[in-house]
């Protein structure tokens, strides 16, 4: 219990700061916003304005950070995080294409931190904080039907078979 509620504002923590600079300052994201509209967003018709994606995605960030942070929605958020973190990271932190070494390697540092980043909102979106999971309540609701069902059949054979005459 102490340990999410000292975690989840630390991992939110990345993404609100994040969020509010897409926000306040879209401009140097704006490139890397291009590349995804136009590989990504216009075949799928989404509206493809590089700085309206960079915004959205800046919102994305800061306000479900901001539920991670507070434990609100905490699986919900770290979804949407994760949701939002994929294709920034894939877009802006293209290591691969760099020719310069001290690009690369800041680039590559960049996108392997966003992937720690994304093990982290994974983690956070599939913590049931210490409750089963939606998997095992369905199997446990099952099982409990079925040891239902042969008790009340074995009560009806009982309650039937007094009164039968063979």
């Amino acid at each position: 219990m102490v340990f999410r509620k000292l975690a989840r504002p630390l991992l939110a923590s990345a993404f609100i700061t994040r969020g509010i600079d897409a926000l306040q300052h879209p401009g140097s994201r704006i490139p890397a916003a291009q590349k995804f509209s136009e590989s990504v967003a216009e075949p799928l018709g989404v509206p493809g304005d590089p700085e309206l994606l960079v915004r959205v995605n800046g919102a994305v960030m800061a306000g479900a950070g901001t539920l991670l942070a507070l434990g609100k929605f905490p699986r919900l958020a770290g979804a949407a995080l994760a949701v939002s973190l994929v294709p920034a990271t894939f877009f802006e932190h293209r290591f691969w294409e760099e020719s310069d070494p001290e690009a690369k390697a800041a680039e590559k540092k960049q996108f392997f931190g966003n992937l720690g980043l994304l093990g982290g909102v994974l983690l956070a979106s599939l913590d049931t904080a210490g409750n089963p999971g939606l998997v095992w309540r369905t199997k446990n609701a099952a099982h409990i039907a079925s040891l239902e069902s042969q008790l009340a059949a074995k009560n009806a054979v009982s309650a039937v078979s007094d009164k039968l005459p063979f």
